[in-house]
């Protein structure tokens, strides 16, 4: 299923942007780009779509690199597909559209859901992947263990766990206005949270019909798949060390995902790791503070010794 071309404002709005079509992995993908050099791709979380990356877009771009942002499957612009959600899949998309924009590899930047998308990619296709960005989302194998024995945790990922009932998250999820996505904004981050007009744009874009149920899709397979063959054969692919630079990005007042939680995820990287606690920032320190943000990624991403 494709996206109503009613929807083009919400998830195509004018900016220094250029927005285009992409087909990876047996779908489409919607991407917005700026800039020229090496290739930086930006994977958003939820509740949110590409646009959450609009303050970075241009940092990137002025600092000399290709700065794409896309929208995962089923959200945004990107193809609405009745199947296709566990994050190897997930993560081949990412992979496909790096192909997709000829390019030899990327530069990988997650955020949440996009952190964990971005965290496999680097271990099924290592060779795409230059170096790897990871907010607000420890290893997959951490998040499991976490979720499994760790009862903080599990009380702060409460929207998850709801998550797999059938049907009434997708209901919750677009009442009025889809007012949840906005309490998801607020209550998640720090004392700067998105303002409200961002807020506006997030409903919009949630209400975009089959969105609530694609960006729920993904939850229901981590959790769901917990003791399935298909979740404990990727957890043990995930033992697979990353072996490219890593800059590991957390807000110290994450309310969803504890910060003990995702420290220690560079025990499974085989390669420089830099582990940057943002002081006062929540679960969306890219839109919480761009500027530091950015600094501190455009600095990373510059640096011939990330090991420093």
């Amino acid at each position: 299923m494709t996206v109503p071309d009613s929807t083009a404002p919400v998830v195509r709005p004018d900016g220094p942007w250029t927005h285009r079509d992409v087909a990876a992995n047996g779908a489409r993908f919607h991407i917005a780009e700026m800039g020229e050099g090496p290739l930086v791709l930006l994977l958003h979380g939820f509740p949110q779509f590409w646009w959450a990356w609009r303050h970075q877009l241009p940092a990137l771009a002025e600092a000399g690199y290709r700065a794409v942002a896309m929208d995962l499957r089923g959200v945004g612009g990107s193809d609405r597909t009745p199947r296709g959600y566990d994050p190897a899949n997930l993560a081949l998309d990412v992979t496909g559209v790096i192909r997709s924009l000829g390019e030899p590899d990327a530069a990988l930047v997650g955020h949440d859901l996009g952190g964990y998308l971005a965290w496999t990619a680097a271990v099924m296709r290592p060779k795409l992947v230059r170096r790897l960005a990871v907010a607000s989302m420890p290893h997959p194998r951490l998040w499991r263990r976490a979720m499994l024995a760790d009862a903080r945790q599990t009380r702060r990922s409460a929207h998850i766990w709801s998550f797999q009932r059938p049907w009434l998250p997708e209901r919750a999820l677009v009442a009025d206005g889809a007012a949840r996505v906005g309490e998801m904004l607020r209550d998640w981050s720090g004392p700067q949270p998105p303002d409200e007009d961002a807020v506006t744009v997030y409903r919009r874009a949630m209400g975009i019909p089959s969105t609530a149920h694609c960006s729920i899709e993904p939850y229901r397979w981590m959790v769901r798949s917990l003791a399935r063959p298909d979740g404990l054969q990727f957890n043990r692919r995930m033992k697979l060390p990353v072996r490219v630079p890593t800059l590991h990005l957390h807000g110290s007042l994450d309310p969803v995902m504890r910060t003990r939680t995702a420290a220690g995820s560079g025990a499974y990287v085989e390669a420089p790791y830099r582990w940057r606690l943002f002081d006062g920032l929540g679960h969306f320190p890219h839109e919480e503070d761009p500027v530091a943000f950015s600094t501190e990624l455009v600095n990373w991403l510059q640096d011939p010794e990330p090991d420093r």
